[in-house]
């Protein structure tokens, strides 16, 4: 895979993880206190550092009380 991709991918992942957040107004401690992940794994989700598997997803939206295709809701573009 691209690499150039997978980062610009999980920029915009981390970028919709953070709005919910801040929108909640929740830290990453307290998300992780709602959820099942580790406040350093949200804020590295957050910063595009790492790659979120789809069940830490389902663990995230369901801190933030949204259903998880609300995180990967966001324009991205790639070439096939």
């Amino acid at each position: 895979m691209d690499k150039n991709l997978a980062d610009k991918f999980l920029s915009e992942l981390g970028n919709k993880l953070a709005t919910f957040r801040k929108r909640k107004n929740l830290s990453y401690r307290k998300l992780a206190q709602l959820c099942s992940v580790d406040h350093s794994k949200i804020s590295k989700i957050e910063k595009g550092q790492i790659n979120a598997q789809m069940l830490t997803i389902l663990e995230l939206a369901k801190g933030l009380g949204i259903h998880p295709k609300k995180l990967l809701d966001f324009e991205f573009e790639f070439e096939d």
